[in-house]
């Protein structure tokens, strides 16, 4: 998996939520939650597994909403963040942090109600493994998210240090087809990319979201956008 290593390191960990979600990056921490809850909701009772859970953005939201969760990640500094923001939050006894390997879950067939991982599948390679893990352990829903081909993505990944996978949409459509699920929904949506909002004070970066939503509604939005949302079912 890309970046291994990267997410690992102490300072990353501690740095990583402020990187990425403050000022105008809170924007794409809005949609991103919206896209989750939208994915995976009614979500009161259920057994979910969140795949690459980071610091717990999404697994403590959820805990929240009274899913019992586990927030599965191989870097044990962002776990510390996770339990951290659990306990703070008053959820720690419905979230379990672990620290494992998403290509092999240690879990048994159709244990969970969902699973789903977000910012995950553009460091997956090769990804199939992952998505089949996925949908092995999973007994009715699958979520995950992309960045895409032909999109502002591609121009942006010439900056980054890592890369990104981007993926076009057949390649997703074989994905699905080789771990055994059927596509349920999709949606699409930032047509500018990501690093732009991060860069930018959240006044500002907030016109760009009015623009890049109505956008969104288009034909046009749609095959520029540079995220997409996957909902799945086994």
């Amino acid at each position: 998996m890309k970046g291994k290593e990267w997410y690992q390191a102490d300072d990353v960990a501690q740095e990583y939520d402020d990187k990425r979600f403050s000022d105008g990056g809170r924007h794409i921490d809005r949609r991103e939650r919206q896209a989750v809850l939208e994915a995976l909701s009614p979500v009161d009772g259920k057994n979910v597994l969140e795949i690459a859970c980071g610091t717990g953005r999404f697994t403590v939201m959820l805990a929240e909403r009274g899913a019992e969760i586990v927030g599965l990640d191989i870097s044990g500094p962002m776990l510390v963040q996770g339990r951290d923001k659990a306990s703070e939050a008053g959820v720690g006894d419905a979230v379990e942090f672990m620290r494992g390997d998403a290509g092999r879950l240690p879990f048994p067939d159709d244990h969970f109600d969902a699973v789903f991982a977000m910012r995950f599948f553009h460091l997956a390679d090769p990804p199939v493994k992952f998505l089949t893990e996925m949908a092995r352990v999973s007994k009715d829903v699958v979520f995950f998210d992309t960045f895409n081909r032909f999109s502002s993505r591609s121009v942006y990944n010439w900056l980054l240090p890592m890369g990104s996978r981007l993926y076009a949409r057949f390649e997703v459509e074989q994905l699905l087809d080789g771990a055994g699920l059927s596509l349920a929904d999709e949606a699409h949506d930032f047509v500018l990319p990501y690093g732009l909002y991060r860069e930018i004070p959240n006044e500002i970066a907030g016109h760009l979201r009015e623009m890049d939503t109505a956008l969104r509604g288009s034909l046009v939005g749609e095959k520029l956008a540079s995220v997409s949302y996957w909902t799945a079912q086994v």
